[in-house]
């Protein structure tokens, strides 16, 4: 069957490898484009909306988990459904395991023609059936995206500097946290505070019943969601109680606020 794809991979002679096994492996194939970084292989997706993507997960830049979460929020399911999704890595237990878990095509390096036939054979289903569910498709990137359960204790205060001062703001205070550069802003209804520690340390370390992951970059206090709107570009954005920001909503998370 004829289908198009995109190639997302660093190294050239690996990317070169991969195409020439996928024109033996699926004659109908036509290559869009051959990238070596996230921000292209988004910037390229979204221009030539191809049917299946092969992402490499460590690139430059962004990463192909990364790459792949930035293209499902901007991409326009109203004019094609969301690529079918093929992971390439190097052997990596803990992501082989999580790719297994939520049933997603992934390639090991170096790939070999009988695994290529066999994700060829699953790629060519999909497409004939016209089973893509965008739907389905978002779960599963969420549950990839999400950070290994912490066995450390939960966080009930932040300690942040100030000045010559490291203060000890409480969990129960914070209203919004932000990814911002090498820092997150910490939000409460009175004070905006920085720390270093990247969000996805903290996140394992927050009641995920009481934080919502909002987009890759926010997390809000469920509690302090006052309204959800839609501005004129089409992006959802939450009203926070206590809080003057506006945080967008990430299509990959806009199934946690639709009517019931």
């Amino acid at each position: 069957m004829k289908a198009t794809a995109l190639i997302a991979e660093d190294e050239p002679l690996l990317a070169q490898a991969l195409q020439a096994e996928l024109a033996q492996a699926w004659p109908g194939l036509r290559v869009l484009a051959v990238v070596g970084d996230g921000a292209s292989a988004v910037r390229e997706a979204l221009a030539q909306r191809p049917q299946v993507l092969f992402f490499d997960i460590r690139m430059p830049g962004l990463g192909g988990l990364e790459a792949a979460a930035e293209l499902a929020d901007a991409w326009d399911s109203a004019h094609a459904p969301f690529p079918a999704l093929v992971f390439v890595t190097a052997y990596d237990q803990y992501a082989v395991q999580a790719f297994e878990r939520q049933a997603v095509d992934y390639l090991l390096k170096p790939v070999t023609p009988e695994r290529l036939r066999i994700t060829v054979a699953r790629l060519q289903e999909r497409l004939a059936l016209q089973s893509a569910d965008d739907d389905v498709a978002m779960a599963k990137l969420r549950a990839l995206l999400a950070p290994p359960a912490s066995s450390e204790a939960p966080l009930r205060f932040l300690q942040v500097g100030v000045g010559a001062e490291i203060r000890m703001v409480p969990v129960d205070d914070i209203v919004c946290l932000d990814a911002a550069d090498k820092y997150v802003r910490v939000l409460t209804a009175e004070h905006e505070y920085l720390v270093r520690t990247p969000l996805k340390d903290l996140l394992p370390r927050l009641d995920a019943d009481v934080f919502w992951q909002v987009h890759r970059g926010t997390v809000v206090r469920a509690t302090a969601i006052a309204a959800v709107t839609r501005d004129e570009s089409g992006k959802q954005r939450l009203r926070l109680n206590g809080c003057q920001e506006r945080p967008v909503v990430s299509r990959l998370y806009a199934h946690r606020f639709r009517a019931m």
